[in-house]
């Protein structure tokens, strides 16, 4: 499919009906545009972010069998995970 649309002086441009319907678009949706190496541009709805109830989560990290740790513990296992994607960068 394809249609045909102007650039306004600000900049902006209407997306025409039949690419919001197909797209199936609504008012305060987000898009992404990305542009390819040979110069065609891609529009796509933006993946919604997840809708979570934050009660569903509540005991998810339980476990009778896991032991206590300290907080310096806890810091160094975080330094070290911190030092491995930084050296994957």
């Amino acid at each position: 499919m394809m249609a045909l649309t102007q650039i306004i002086p600000a900049g902006a441009v209407t997306i025409p009906p039949e690419i919001i319907d197909w797209l199936q678009l609504k008012p305060g949706n987000s898009i992404n545009i990305a542009i390819s190496p040979d110069g065609k541009v891609y529009l796509e709805p933006a993946p919604k972010p997840a809708q979570i109830d934050v009660r569903t989560l509540s005991g998810c990290l339980y476990n009778p069998e896991r032991q206590p740790v300290s907080l310096a513990e806890m810091e160094r296992a975080i330094a070290e995970g911190a030092g491995e994607s930084m050296s994957k960068a």
